[in-house]
Order: structure tokens, then sequence, then C-alpha cells
């Protein structure tokens, strides 16, 4: 992962806030990021974000661009022979987290637009072709749903192996109590 942080304060900052002048401008730039957090982690950030004490506005944008981050359920189980709740996974192609001078967080998203190159030789443009022709489920198909279409099939991946791994586990646990179990 790639993290970049930049504190501005005193007179450049100005061109992002008035306010940015006398308490200073955060920029953070996350990139890459992968992590799984327990969900009780979560729910324990309540204690470190209460203060008596209001604090300064800072005016601040958090960019996260191409991250993933997984949450996973680890309270107590109701039943334990229960495989447990699926983990949750959290994709962000590209989102952005600002902070104006009223403290208030706006959160927008923002697409990836690339620029296309104005002339694109034959040869550049064969491997594309190959891709969006022939396929009988690929016909009709715009170049540009082809990634959409490759992460969704990684995701159905993902899920078709977790669920495998639910089965196993299941198995093992009904082997438990009855070891000439079969399916």
């Amino acid at each position: 992962p790639e993290v970049c942080l930049r504190l501005e304060a005193g007179p450049a900052a100005a061109v992002h806030s008035p306010l940015a002048v006398q308490n200073g401008f955060l920029h953070v730039l996350v990139h890459s990021y992968t992590a799984e957090l327990f969900m009780s982690s979560l729910t324990n950030l309540g204690p470190f974000l209460e203060d008596e004490i209001i604090p300064e506005v800072i005016p601040m944008e958090i960019e996260v661009v191409d991250a993933k981050i997984t949450l996973k359920d680890d309270s107590p189980r109701v039943y334990p022979t229960s495989p447990g709740p699926v983990p949750v996974t959290l994709a962000v192609d590209h989102i952005v987290v600002k902070r104006r001078d009223d403290g208030v967080f706006y959160l927008t998203g923002e697409g990836s637009q690339q620029e296309k190159p104005e002339s694109v030789s034959e040869e550049q443009k064969a491997p594309e072709r190959a891709l969006a022709a022939p396929a009988a489920g690929m016909r009709g198909l715009q170049l540009k749903e082809v990634p959409e279409l490759q992460r969704e099939l990684q995701t159905m991946k993902i899920a078709l192996a977790e669920a495998n791994m639910d089965k196993a586990r299941l198995l093992q646990e009904i082997r438990k109590y009855n070891p000439l179990f079969q399916l």
C-alpha cells in the first residue's frame, strides 16, 4: 500500500479554504490498501472518538484509490454448530472524503476517467478486436465492460471459494457428532 500525507499551513494553504490559513490543510492519499478488520474493532472505536473538548476543525481531503477492506464478524455465535456470518468485502475504486470549514465531512466518488489517445495504430487495435469479437458470450459487449466483468468474475470466484470453505467446515462439524456421515 501507498500512503501519502501532506500538511499545509500558513498563507499558502489559502487556496484550499480560508480556515486552512489558521488551522492548516491535511491531504491524505491511500492507494492499493487491503485489510481485514473485525467488526468489534469498529464498534469499539466509540470511546476513542468521544471527547469533552470540541476539537478545532482542520480542513482535509482523504482520497482512497483501489482499496479492499474485509469486515469479519467476531461476535460470539448463538449456535455453536453455525458456520457464522459471511465476511463482507468493501471494494473502493476511487473515493474522496472532504472536510470543509463547517466541519462536515463530504463523501464523493470519482469514476476512472482515463483519457483515450487520439490516434491508435492498427497493431494496438488488434488485441482489442480479439477481446471484443467472436466468442459467443462476448458478442455485442463494449470493451469498457470487459474489466467490469472480469472484476465480477473474480468476486464470484472468491464467493465460491468461501462457500466451499463453509461447506467443508459444516461437514467437519457434522462428522464430529456423526463420524459415519456421508454426502
